[in-house]
């Protein structure tokens, strides 16, 4: 007979994903239209901090500017539209193109840039996959 052995561990949960801003209200306002949830109802202009609590995203200024690629970043996948239609959806909100590796067949992504200078990627659709 096989004994098993249980041990118990202490974990962490991810609460929150922080994003330091120039403007925490204006970069969440940003973000919470992509997303299309809404920031927190205390969070107003001004504010130092701003919650998509449905995301987990935390958005809090800092005095100092992004100055190097981002370490970590955001790959979005349209729901109920197709990748160029996101792209173009998230441009219109004050993202900028940053590189676009959208190729011919229909493969790849657009990678933009949020009004801050934060990379994130567009990718395809899960229509677009197949899957």
């Amino acid at each position: 007979m096989t004994r098993v052995t249980t041990i118990a561990r202490m974990t962490s949960a991810i609460r929150h994903v922080t994003i330091d801003s120039a403007d925490a209200y204006a970069l969440g306002s940003f973000w919470s239209q992509v997303l299309g949830q809404p920031l927190h109802d205390d969070d107003k202009p001004g504010d130092p901090e701003a919650l998509i609590a449905g995301a987990g995203l935390l958005f809090v200024t800092v005095p100092e500017r992004k100055s190097v690629k981002n370490r970590v970043h955001f790959d979005l996948q349209p729901q109920d539209r197709s990748r160029d239609e996101e792209v173009d959806r998230v441009l219109a909100l004050g993202a900028t193109l940053v590189d676009d590796r959208r190729n011919p067949d229909g493969t790849g992504w657009a990678v933009l840039a949020d009004p801050e200078g934060n990379e994130f990627c567009v990718e395809r659709s899960a229509a677009e996959r197949g899957n």
